[in-house]
């Protein structure tokens, strides 16, 4: 590539060639892509450049990220414990590569600190700017969000960033963990059953180990057992938003459908706030490759869809906030409803999207709890496949996520034993997925099979499954299992306040409508229940919480799009609500006293 034509207002880009700089770190996977001269010159556009003197620090650790630096001439390297006796190098950049990961285009903290090792100039081009960018030029946007993704399923990979210390058997440990790996975030986990480092850590802290878990951040700032909201904000995870609390649409669920209805509704003009009790993307986010989306010929990844529909929602306008737990739902004078979150707060709106998806069903047999969060896993990452190395595993399970694990584990793992209790995969697995599945070499399926025991103390070592058809039991060596079995709703928290199905997840439609108490709340607005409306005008379910729903990404997403038609339908019912039938409501004694406050609440 040529350096003769120069960015605007600047001198010529070096020959970037990857033999350019002596001791760069080569480019992993996409992670450390080199900018064309073009791209560049796009970035310049947006930019200003400037020198940078050695030694200079470009990104500080554990600072918020507001900048993507491009390394115009010398060389920049990226630094973990930067200044302290255990600081060591992560990797090297020059000229044409830029600095910055995941956290650079969430606001998040740094975990890093970047340095100029040799003296030249560098384009900085600040957050806003780079989101606009990002959103606009598709060529830069894919360049940028592969490679941040790639950097923080390194770092991950690296055990940089903060520092949990716990027992494996503390659920306050295993829920921080899980909150840090659903969330992507760089972390290490020392445990205190077996790891040494943990009780020379307790004692320069002067904590008991009856005070862990822990979270150590950069040797200056230790929480003691710390909510997920505790740590979001030490990372910079987005809260809600001050002041006030009033909107057009609030969405709750961040998943396929809940981003989509983001995405629709602040496109479309509607002031819009989306609360996330755990982690953006939801059972989707930890899938390691979607096939059969469309538009993704080659597959996308859980993560990077995720980014791509956060970026989205942002450049329209969405806010975003976690972790935010609803925890009640009532409605208010002038059709307002209002939802009350864990913390106290409250976020009033004039419609509500329910998208809180459904979770894995945790897998009950002897043993397996102490495992949790060590060895026994409820989604397929990266992060899960490092801990596993080349070890064989278990992937329990017949649908499509399960099928998307094996193939995943099926590029690390020396074996993958697919446990399926039914007599076949095709029953609840897509076609492609059975080809690939059945034709893996290092993939050996067990039909008709169950777990029965997992087996092992610091890590499993063992299962013990069962052929229900002979009762024949068989142990298999393994290190790992993945579970994949039925989902669960997120709706405790509804269960006295809509309709829901005998399982737990939210009617809509005609089915809505026929399980209220009496059809005149629906006469009273001169309309019927619509389509994904669920037995609350003005409340709506979509995507894995809504009974019936199909279990795919793109229906997911489709359902959260076609809601937003339906809300705008709501916000422009003008049909004063009429009382009739409202003594005859409050006679009843066959619904909760939740459900006759709600009805009377609509009725007058």
């Amino acid at each position: 590539m040529s350096g003769d034509q120069p960015p605007p207002g600047g001198e010529p880009v070096p020959e970037k060639t990857d033999e350019a700089v002596l001791g760069e770190t080569p480019d992993i996977h996409g992670a450390y892509p080199r900018l064309t001269e073009d791209q560049t010159a796009r970035l310049a556009e947006n930019g200003q450049r400037r020198s940078m003197a050695p030694n200079e620090v470009l990104i500080q650790e554990g600072e918020r990220c507001e900048t993507l630096f491009v390394v115009l001439s010398g060389t920049v390297a990226v630094v973990e414990d930067y200044g302290t006796p255990e600081e060591h190098v992560l990797r090297v950049h020059g000229p044409g590569r830029f600095i910055g990961e995941l956290g650079l285009l969430h606001g998040q903290v740094a975990f890093y600190t970047a340095v100029a090792r040799e003296p030249g100039q560098v384009l900085a081009v600040s957050l806003d700017q780079l989101r606009h960018l990002v959103s606009q030029d598709s060529a830069i946007g894919d360049v940028v969000l592969r490679a941040c993704l790639g950097r923080r399923a390194l770092l991950v990979g690296q055990r940089a960033g903060f520092r949990i210390i716990g027992s494996r058997y503390s659920p306050d440990t295993r829920r921080l963990r899980e909150f840090a790996i659903r969330n992507r975030l760089p972390h290490r986990w020392i445990d205190l059953e077996t790891d040494d480092e943990a009780e020379e850590l307790l004692r320069r802290f002067g904590v008991r180990p009856e005070e862990t878990p822990l979270v150590i951040w950069r040797d200056t700032t230790l929480l003691r057992n710390p909510s997920n909201a505790e740590l979001a904000r030490l990372i910079g995870l987005p809260s809600l938003p001050a002041g006030d609390r009033h909107g057009d649409v609030l969405i709750i669920g961040s998943g396929p459908a809940g981003l989509a209805a983001a995405v629709y509704a602040a496109s479309e003009g509607l002031s819009t706030t989306v609360i996330e009790a755990m982690a953006t993307g939801g059972q989707a986010g930890t899938s390691s490759r979607i096939e059969n989306l469309l538009g993704f010929p080659a597959g996308i990844s859980g993560a990077e869809l995720t980014e791509r529909a956060v970026l989205q929602a942002d450049k329209f306008g969405a806010s975003i906030s976690l972790p935010v737990e609803a925890t009640g739902l009532c409605s208010e004078a002038e059709g307002q409803y209002v939802v009350a979150f864990a913390d106290g707060s409250e976020i009033a709106a004039r419609a509500v999207v329910l998208a809180t998806g459904a979770r894995y069903r945790r897998l009950q047999v002897p043993g397996i709890e102490r495992l949790e969060g060590t060895s026994v896993h409820y989604s397929a990452t990266a992060y899960e496949a490092q801990q596993c190395r080349t070890d064989p595993v278990a992937v329990v399970g017949g649908g499509n996520s399960a099928g998307q694990a094996v193939l995943f584990l099926g590029e690390f793992a020396s074996k993958v034993h697919l446990l399926v209790r039914g007599p076949s995969l095709e029953a609840a697995m897509s076609r492609y997925l059975v080809d690939q599945v059945e034709s893996h070499p290092r993939v050996e399926v067990m039909l008709h099979t169950e777990v029965t025991e997992a087996i092992g103390q610091e890590a499993l070592e063992e299962l013990d499954v069962v052929d229900n058809r002979t009762g024949g039991h068989r142990r298999l060596a393994v290190r790992g299992l993945f579970v994949f079995t039925g989902a669960e709703p997120h709706t405790e928290w509804l269960a006295d306040t809509i309709a829901l199905d005998s399982r737990g997840f939210v009617l809509t439609g005609p089915e809505a409508q026929e399980a209220r108490a009496y059809p005149e709340l629906w006469l009273a607005r001169g309309r019927s229940c619509t389509t994904l409306e669920t037995s609350l005008p003005g409340v709506f379910a979509v995507g894995d919480v809504r009974s019936g729903s199909v279990k795919r990404v793109a229906s997911a997403a489709g359902e959260g799009a076609m809601a937003i038609h339906f809300v705008h339908r709501h916000l422009g019912d003008s049909a004063a609500p009429d009382t009739t039938g409202m003594s005859a409501a409050r006679g009843r004694t066959d619904i909760s006293p939740r459900l006759r406050q709600q009805e009377s609440a609509w009725l007058g």
